[in-house]
């Protein structure tokens, strides 16, 4: 039965309603239950959730009362981050709920789904409220699959019983993503939580320790720069709170880059010229949004990319510094960089890619989640598990895109097949950035660079002798580019240190010579 459907009038009858019913109690419970319905008035949740509360709990009395003859079967999403929210949620809904006998049995059950297993009954139970939702999609497949089969039977059967499913607004949507039926179906009641903005924290934190005048200023800027309405606020305060009394001062504030001194280390870069112009071109245009406002009719930026390239041609690097362009731009909420490969998104057996995938989605959520190898996706003849991962990741490109970049990064001709054979990432991608080889003069550069960064001088004939190396190489299959070099650059300092081991003199431990250069163990063919 589509509960939604059944009770559609009765919710918009009475749900709809903008009169706000008297909740009347009985004497002997009216202390406890005053002091709850008067929790509701305090709780940091929408006024629009306030008097949905008011309702819920008025239609348990009427309903206990006879007044009411049709049983609502309340099925309930608490949007919060807040765990001190949910409990207070949880404490009005599963008293009141008991003191009207509106389910099936008195029994509680407080589940985090990091935590199911095969023991888990939930038809035993009265009053359920789950949460850690992302525990969902890591948990055994089997476990995973049955306790989701457990839960729509449940939801079917319409028992009296009262069910929330606690979570932030991405925990909630990862946990129905495939599931949507569920949410379709039998949840319509949403109670939204509300955090309080910088002021109100810092406010709350002087209230609480005492902190010098002149250290005030850091604690509202530490707050400024570290505080987004993603996070569990009270967690966040408390912490503070404790490291403040803890250690009499205000933590550091890790320095943000400007863009200009991000800039600045690309251009240190050596090669990367198509690179460096497309990240220039695109920073523009983001700031020509930001600027315009809504004077410019600009469409929302598809920031998906490709990386194309060979081995060592700087992919991992310029994503990291994308990861800070788009972090320092307010593009995403944090700078972070999480880097997997094919085997961290496909699982060995049926049913568990998609969960595995949504929990490296979940981990670079408000990121940059960067997929190297990525044509390894590539359809096969046995690769139903490669596609179930493609899948999810297109959802998820599609349903996030002001929360998640995706970048694929991989082998040119191998990443230029895998693209053509599937048109659902291909029209996904903002940007396709391509990573040249470097030339033999430019791999040079980034050898003397390292050299001259750890203080050591390079001889002419060092210099000769690693073009020779290059030029050798550089034609090879698995020739690594920038790789190629560090693994000669590493080598040489040990062969150095073997050379100079009985020298002294300054200038002599100092300097490389052809001598040290190292190409022992090179894996090429």
């Amino acid at each position: 039965m589509n509960t939604k459907d059944y009770f559609k009038d009765i919710y918009k009858d009475f749900f709809d309603s903008e009169i706000i019913p008297k909740i009347e109690v009985k004497e002997e419970s009216k202390e406890e239950i005053s002091s709850l319905l008067l929790k509701i008035d305090n709780l940091s949740v929408t006024d629009e959730s306030k008097e949905l509360l008011k309702k819920i709990i008025n239609y348990m009395k009427e309903y206990k009362e006879g007044n009411e003859k049709n049983y609502v079967p309340f099925r309930i999403l608490l949007n919060t981050n807040n765990n001190s929210l949910m409990e207070e949620v949880t404490e009005i809904l599963s008293y009141i709920g008991s003191y009207y006998d509106y389910y099936i049995n008195n029994k509680d059950l407080k589940l985090s789904l990091y935590k199911v297993n095969k023991e888990t009954n939930l038809d035993d139970y009265g009053f359920i409220l789950m949460y850690g939702l992302n525990g969902i999609n890591l948990i055994d497949d089997k476990d995973s699959k049955n306790f989701i089969y457990d839960f729509k039977e449940l939801l079917k059967k319409d028992d009296k019983n009262l069910i929330i499913l606690s979570g932030n607004k991405t925990e909630i949507e990862s946990f129905f993503l495939g599931r949507e039926d569920i949410k379709n179906n039998y949840f319509m009641f949403n109670i939204d939580g509300l955090n309080p903005d910088k002021q109100d924290i810092y406010n709350d934190i002087l209230d609480n320790v005492k902190i010098e005048d002149d250290k005030k200023v850091s604690l509202l800027d530490y707050i400024s720069s570290t505080y987004n309405k993603d996070i569990d606020y009270v967690s966040y305060k408390n912490d503070l709170i404790k490291y403040i009394s803890f250690n009499k001062d205000i933590p550091t504030l890790k320095k943000d880059k400007t863009v200009e001194e991000i800039f600045s280390e690309l251009n240190e870069l050596v090669g990367l010229n198509k690179v460096k112009k497309v990240l220039y071109e695109l920073v523009d245009v983001i700031k020509l949004k930001e600027k315009a406002g809504s004077d410019l009719k600009i469409k929302d930026m598809n920031l998906h990319m490709v990386f194309l390239g060979n081995p060592g041609t700087g992919k991992t690097t310029i994503a990291r510094l994308i990861s800070d362009i788009l972090y320092n731009l307010k593009y995403i909420k944090e700078n972070k960089l999480v880097e997997v490969s094919v085997k961290d998104l496909v699982a060995e057996y049926v049913g568990q890619t998609a969960p595995k995938t949504n929990a490296v989605i979940e981990k670079a959520m408000n990121g940059v989640l960067f997929i190297d190898e990525a044509y390894a996706l590539a359809s096969t003849n046995d690769s139903s598990y490669n596609d179930e991962a493609i899948a999810t990741l297109i959802q998820a490109m599609e349903n996030y895109r002001d929360k998640l970049v995706v970048i694929f990064a991989g082998y040119t001709k191998e990443m230029q097949a895998f693209l053509n054979s599937n048109s659902g990432i291909t029209s996904r991608i903002g940007y396709t950035l391509e990573f040249d080889d470097y030339t033999t003069d430019e791999l040079i550069q980034i050898f003397m660079g390292m050299a001259t960064k750890a203080g050591f001088i390079v001889k002419e004939d060092a210099i000769k002798y690693l073009e020779e190396i290059i030029n050798k190489y550089r034609n090879m299959k698995n020739f690594g580019n920038a790789r190629f070099v560090r693994n000669i650059y590493e080598k040489t300092v040990i062969k150095h240190a073997s050379n100079v081991k009985d020298k002294k003199r300054k200038d002599v431990l100092k300097t490389i010579t052809k001598n040290d250069i190292n190409v022992e163990n090179l894996i090429l063919k």
